[in-house]
């Protein structure tokens, strides 16, 4: 990986670009923890708070502009982002570690959203009701919320935080955005993105620093909603907070999403569709396939597929053309990822598959364990935990019952895949399996910006977000009764 000259890190606030008044924050390469991406300093609390007075001023001003004149930014900002597509897609393989190809397609992915949102100024903007009364109608306006805030995962360091932040602005919020420490580079050139757009100054602005800063954010008297991607634990922390004071949080939160592959499945389909969506962008999707439910009468050719493929995956430095898959964030995520399998495997995981990967301390290799279908086996790591890699649970079953049941035997309820030529068994499947996001016949991950995205059960709380479902977090209803 070549060397390239580190980003300085800055704050923005209020539309100006001011260092950090508490410790260093560095951002590293994901493949060379030496090697610098970006450093500066980190906010403080004092920070936030001067972020959310900011954002307060700006508020009133921002909701009056019309929609169309805020559709503006957004799409001045979505053409920055394609005109730096390269450029930026390189940092972010860099700072995040999945492939160019995705780096550079989640930055294209990003203007697309953002010019999805733009697009909110000429749809509908409310309703109309008849009125059981003579002389009377019944309309219903949006307004916005307010001062938002936006907390943001390492994983898609741009992409999530422009689905967020396109639709806090176009319905007229304004923001204070914090993305994860881990990759902040990203998220400072979406920042710059609108800033380049000439958003005004208070707007959006952008606090990096600790996870602790999400306790301040929360105590921000301006805060009037909170839009949250991350973990189960520091979600239902944050969504704790909103409600002890009344604030709407939207949080999309932890997955342990299945890969179903039944009896009468296209093999060749489901073998590719599973290798990409449990080992594309290193497993570290919230939306990745980590379990794998294969009817019996298949798995073993199913597995004769899949690792035939697996065994041509080259995991290596993400910007080598011929790499399909890089390292995982940092090291202390690949630690984690290595002590989850040690533990696997003693509670009975057996090693299917392990492939090639450098021997650097971020490199997962890509992993097949397999459990027993017995109480002991479905109560282990690989099968209840989030491992965030590269990893791959697999489990045998016999039909399609005991394989839904299987699916269901998990206490989120993200993102599944069904593999299956039968309408009536997907029909079923939409039925009765409890999940956000449901695909038939093709791998679990990803999402487009005009529909609903997010999980059931506990992957989420509160409104989906993308698509028209964004309008029903970012605003908030007036009925109006209207007589003459």
């Amino acid at each position: 990986m070549t060397q390239q000259t580190a980003a300085t890190l800055h704050q923005f606030i209020n539309g100006h670009w001011i260092p950090g008044n508490a410790d260093e924050l560095v951002s590293t390469s994901a493949v060379d923890p030496e090697i610098r991406v970006a450093s500066g300093k980190a906010a403080d609390t004092a920070q936030v708070t001067e972020a959310f007075i900011a954002a307060e001023g700006a508020r009133a001003s921002w909701s009056s502009t019309p929609m169309a004149e805020r559709a503006g930014y957004l799409l001045r900002a979505s053409a920055y982002l394609n005109e730096h597509a390269e450029q930026f897609g390189a940092e972010l393989a860099t700072e995040e570690g999945k492939t160019l190809p995705e780096g550079i397609g989640e930055v294209r992915r990003s203007g697309q959203i953002l010019s999805y949102y733009a697009a909110e100024s000429e749809r509908t903007s409310g309703s109309t009701f008849h009125s059981p009364r003579v002389g009377e109608q019944i309309l219903v306006s949006h307004k916005p919320l307010g001062v938002v805030g936006i907390v943001t995962p390492f994983n898609f360091p741009i992409a999530i935080p422009a689905w967020k932040i396109a639709p806090a602005l176009i319905f007229g919020n304004t923001v204070v955005f914090k993305p994860a420490s881990l990759v902040p580079l990203l998220a400072t050139r979406l920042v710059q993105a609108f800033e380049h757009a000439g958003l005004p100054e208070g707007v959006l602005n952008l606090i990096i620093g600790p996870g602790s800063l999400g306790d301040s954010i929360m105590d921000q008297p301006q805060l009037a909603g909170l839009s949250f991607t991350g973990s189960t634990g520091v979600g239902r922390k944050l969504c704790a907070l909103g409600a002890a004071r009344g604030i709407p949080v939207q949080a999309e939160m932890g997955g342990k999403n299945a890969s179903v592959v039944l009896a009468d499945a296209d093999l060749d389909l489901a073998s590719e569709q599973v290798l990409f969506g449990a080992f594309r962008s290193s497993g570290q999707k919230c939306t990745a396939t980590s379990r794998l439910i294969l009817d019996e009468s298949i798995a073993d050719e199913f597995l004769r597929k899949l690792i035939l493929r697996l065994s041509q995956w080259v995991t290596g430095d993400p910007l080598d053309p011929a790499v399909h898959m890089g390292p995982v964030v940092d090291i202390r995520s690949a630690n984690a990822v290595r002590n989850g399998i040690k533990k696997a495997k003693s509670e009975g995981a057996e090693v299917i598959f392990e492939g090639l990967a450098p021997k650097c301390a971020t490199y997962i290799a890509p992993t097949i364990l397999g459990i027993s279908n017995d109480v002991r086996g479905r109560e282990n790591t690989a099968w209840r935990e989030e491992f965030f890699a590269p990893v791959l649970t697999l489990l045998r079953v016999s039909g399609s019952e005991e394989a839904f049941a299987a699916a269901e035997d998990s206490e989120f309820g993200l993102s599944l895949a069904l593999f299956t030529r039968d309408l009536a068994t997907a029909i079923d499947a939409q039925q009765r399996l409890d999940v956000g996001i449901l695909h038939v016949n093709s791998e679990s991950a990803g999402a487009d910006p005009h529909v609903p995205f997010g999980g059931a059960k506990a992957s989420a709380y509160g409104p989906k977000e993308q698509g028209a479902a964004a309008r029903e977090f970012y605003t908030h209803t007036t009925t109006v009764y209207l007589r003459g």
